[in-house]
Formats: structure tokens, sequence, C-alpha cells
């Protein structure tokens, strides 16, 4: 996740830019969601009782940990996880390094570390990890999209 997130810093000063023919939403929008995804799993992560971790199957999580793609266009950002309405760059910085201490200290916890994905159901922490690598991935090809179209 580190180039990820080597990435996601990159485009920050480009976070005013938009394209509507690929997004309604700026660069700036698809960071901060992306950091605070990252962040929130990874605090729920961190909160989690692994002795109550019961697997859940879900077809839409088996479809997107097995192609490794989200669809565009196809499901609705949560509350907890929208950008403000305003977005400053300041703010992207802080919570960029949030999410790098944050996934460093993650990388410690019990393998039955687990979240509640609005989606899928319940991810341990390995499925948790692999799915924050899909979705922020899923914006990062969004942002290129709105930066080269």
């Amino acid at each position: 996740m580190e180039k990820q997130l080597a990435e996601l810093q990159e485009v920050i000063p480009k976070a005013g830019k938009l394209n509507e023919k690929v997004s309604r939403s700026e660069v700036g929008w698809h960071v901060d969601h992306s950091l605070k995804v990252l962040n929130n799993i990874c605090l729920e992560l961190k909160k989690s009782s692994p002795e109550d971790y019961k697997p859940s199957f879900s077809f839409k999580k088996l479809l997107v940990l097995t192609l490794g793609k989200i669809p565009r266009g196809i499901a609705k950002a949560p509350k907890g996880v929208r950008p403000p309405m305003e977005i400053k760059e300041e703010e992207l910085y802080i919570q960029l390094e949030n999410a790098k201490s944050l996934l460093d200290e993650i990388k410690r916890l019990p393998e039955k570390s687990n979240f509640e994905h609005p989606y899928f159901g319940r991810l341990d922490l390995k499925t948790s990890i692999k799915f924050m690598r899909i979705h922020t991935e899923h914006h990062l090809k969004i942002i290129r999209d709105i930066l080269t179209n």
C-alpha cells in the first residue's frame, strides 16, 4: 500500500481538478474518501474483538475480491466516509499521515481482527487489507482518468 499512499500524496496538490466526463467529483474528493476509508477500517480493526469473528458470505464480496476490481458508479459511499463540502489540502496531508501510521499498526493485529463492511459483511484482517488495496486502487484509477482525460 506504500505505493498507493505515495500516489495519493502526489495528487493532493491537484485536489481541485475536475473532469465531469470521468467523475462528478474532484480529485480531492477521491483522495479524501480513500483516506477516510483506510483510516476508518484500520480503527475498526484495532478495536474489534477477534474472538467474536464469524465469517460471512456475500456474492458481491466474492466477486470484488476475486476480480480485484470495483465497478464504477454502482455503490454509493456510506455517510461516515463521505468527504466534506470543502476539502482542504492540509487536512488531506493529516489524514495521509494518519493512514500511514494506522496501516503500520494493523500489521501487528491478530488474524481474526475484523470490521463490518456495509455491503460485504464481516471481513477479517487479511481480507480487510485486500479490500483496502482494491478500494484505494479503484479511486486512484478514477483520479488518473480525471488527470489524463
